[in-house]
């Protein structure tokens, strides 16, 4: 987790991972998400994996790191505004949840962008939907991720 501390911070880095891992928790084996996207591990998503696959705690760490570096990567790239610790970790985790596309491309972004601190930790709670469903999950998730953002 070295490379993620380096991108976003020791003190952001240690949050992000521990909301992360709180939200997603870590099957070490291939299986559906709530929507029925093929998950594995810690939320890793992607096209190399397959039905019945299994994995171990090391890789699945290395799918983790990984992935949160990526997402860190993907919402530094997009806000140009400064941010706190808090939240850097709320954003990096809604970013691994909704993908860096949704992300950059989302009213948050454009508030946060703007200068818009609370605005946008307020639109935290506009993401708890699902293939058109809102999930009990993923309510809780953002209200987390939201007190999080909110602690500048």
């Amino acid at each position: 987790m070295r490379r993620l501390a380096a991108i976003i911070g020791g003190g952001a880095a240690v949050l992000a991972i521990s909301l992360v891992v709180r939200w997603e928790g870590t099957i070490p084996k291939t299986y559906r998400d709530p929507v029925g996207i093929l998950t594995a591990c810690t939320g890793h998503t992607g096209p190399e994996l397959r039905m019945g696959q299994t994995f171990t705690a090391a890789e699945c760490d290395e799918m983790l790191a990984a992935d949160l570096v990526s997402h860190a990567r993907g919402v530094q790239d997009c806000i140009t505004e400064p941010m706190s610790d808090g939240e850097i970790a709320a954003y990096v985790s809604l970013a691994f949840n909704i993908g860096t596309g949704a992300f950059c491309g989302s009213t948050l972004a454009r508030k946060l962008n703007a200068g818009d601190h609370a605005g946008a930790c307020a639109e935290l709670s506009r993401w708890t939907m699902a293939q058109g469903r809102v999930l009990p999950g993923l309510v809780k998730r953002r209200a987390a991720e939201r007190q999080l953002c909110e602690t500048r």
